[in-house]
């Protein structure tokens, strides 16, 4: 029987992970569930599933947890802290689906006890790719690619020597916009960028997926985790979701992967890597499909891809200003305190400003740092947004 812990539990990533488990529940010991506001999910699934503890992120939510936990056998805690301590209860295999940076450091601690963990939360490379894989090495512990795309990267690598890759090309839906005149997006509001076209996802990363914004920090997340040079890296707009992404070679020769627009597959994967096993995933059928279609993105629709280049370029401790600053715009849009493409002016005025301010980039690569860059950038997004707003 393995031992996991979903640590995201309540969100669309970590749901899609327990309805796997849920398939099978006597080969698993469900060790933590963690989740956020929504507790009578996070109970209700922690009760199901017989998790040691069950974890909310809101302090202030403690006693509805350990409310709705009465009577049974699971634990009850809340905080950050008590989302690290879940991270560092022995688990064989870990989910890490928690949205934005609070996912770094509980996948640290589960790392340190040598865990596979499945990376569905791409912050933490983006954040902090150096510090994260040295200590996977350290505690000779494994990461696994959860995004759809670097799952099929991964996967299109299996067998294959790295120095044989010539490219690495990452597919993007478009988001809810890709079809709207570009003058319109100034315009556009929460809900509109939180209906995606493909998709069933939550409202960050489908907001995300509409500026693009989830695709530079997969930008981001393929240089750390795949090794490549940033002018490896390709972004190609395939608005059907069914080519996750593409690795190309040196002799010509491009291996897709493909399938239905469906997380399961992916998480499937991870959770029962090195095998492959029957997952509830819907079967191509290409003669049905007809096309499959592929352009260029626009970076003056998409800035994000810019600046994520910028950043990749930059280096050190830029990955965790430019996430960071961009958490903060995203909570500022959905707050309608500032507009669609307001977000990408906020998140460069940011790190603008880092770049400018002597050695704040060029800071020790640890966890202290990476988390007092976080919270500086944050307050520095908000400044540029009073700028903006001025």
């Amino acid at each position: 029987m393995r031992k996991v812990s979903v640590f995201g539990a309540t969100g669309s990533v970590g749901q899609n992970t327990i309805d796997l488990i849920d398939r099978n529940p006597s080969a698993y010991d469900v060790v933590a569930l963690t989740g956020g506001a929504n507790i009578e999910k996070l109970a209700e699934d922690a009760r199901r599933l017989k998790a040691d503890v069950a974890v909310t992120a809101h302090e202030d939510r403690l006693d509805d947890l350990r409310a709705a936990l009465t009577g049974s056998d699971v634990e009850a805690a809340a905080g950050q802290s008590a989302l690290t301590e879940a991270g560092a209860r022995s688990a064989d295999w870990v989910m890490s689906a928690i949205v934005g940076a609070a996912g770094l450091p509980p996948g640290l601690e589960a790392l340190k006890q040598g865990a596979t963990l499945a990376l569905a939360n791409k912050e933490t490379l983006v954040c902090a790719g150096q510090l994260v894989l040295e200590t996977a090495h350290t505690h000779n512990a494994r990461l696994l690619p959860v995004d759809s795309e670097h799952s099929a990267v991964f996967q299109a690598l299996a067998g294959e020597d790295m120095d044989a890759v010539e490219r690495i090309i990452i597919t993007a839906s478009g988001g809810a916009f890709r079809d709207w005149p570009l003058r319109d997006l100034a315009n556009a509001t929460v809900e509109q960028a939180s209906s995606h076209p493909n998709w069933n996802m939550g409202q960050r990363i489908t907001i995300d997926s509409a500026s693009m914004f989830n695709k530079a920090l997969e930008l981001i997340e393929t240089k750390e985790f795949f090794g490549v040079t940033p002018d490896q890296i390709e972004v190609i707009v395939h608005p059907e979701s069914i080519v996750h992404s593409m690795v190309g070679f040196k002799d010509g020769a491009v291996m897709a992967h493909m399938g239905a627009p469906d997380m399961r597959h992916a998480i499937g994967y991870a959770l029962n890597w090195p095998d492959r096993r029957e997952l509830p995933i819907a079967r191509l059928d290409l003669a049905k499909l007809g096309q499959l279609r592929f352009h260029e993105p626009d970076e003056a629709r998409y800035p994000a891809l810019r600046l994520a280049r910028n950043v990749m370029e930059r280096g050190g401790l830029s990955g965790a200003v430019f996430n960071a600053a961009k958490e903060r715009a995203l909570d500022l849009f959905i707050a309608r305190q500032v507009g669609f493409l307001e977000m990408a002016e906020i998140v460069e005025s940011v790190l603008n400003r880092f770049e400018a301010s002597d050695g704040l980039l060029d800071a020790p690569f640890n966890l202290d740092n990476v988390l007092r860059t976080d919270h500086l950038a944050r307050k520095w997004a908000d400044e540029a947004m009073m700028k903006t707003a001025g």
